[in-house]
């Protein structure tokens, strides 16, 4: 299953998200096409767009996904992210830690 699925109202189409830890491979565009083939036979609208695909790793080496990406028919593509251990310092104080942000919830629960 996948692991985020979102409904883009301008794109007018479902955008399915594949969150993965460490560097991208190309086993992973597979299975997203897998997904997005599946999405737009058996739960796509026919007034809908074709469904797009999003990999989202820790890191990637962009020439290498492009190229592993090219000759798929599905609109997918690769990008990354960033953990808290990764933020500039300035960044990272700026947030609350932890413990702040389990009081502010616990807080709302009440």
């Amino acid at each position: 299953f996948p692991d985020l699925l979102f409904f883009n109202r301008e794109l007018n189409a479902m955008v399915c998200i594949e969150l993965k830890l460490g560097e991208f491979k190309t086993s992973y565009l597979g299975q997203l096409f897998g997904y997005l083939q599946i999405l737009d036979d058996k739960v796509r609208k026919p007034h809908e767009n074709p469904s797009i695909g999003i990999i989202l790793c820790q890191s990637a080496n962009y020439s290498y996904a492009e190229y592993a990406v090219r000759d798929y028919s599905k609109p997918m593509g690769v990008a990354t992210y960033k953990t808290l251990d990764d933020m500039p310092e300035r960044l990272r104080k700026a947030l609350p830690d932890m413990k702040k942000m389990m009081d502010l919830l616990k807080n709302k629960e009440e």
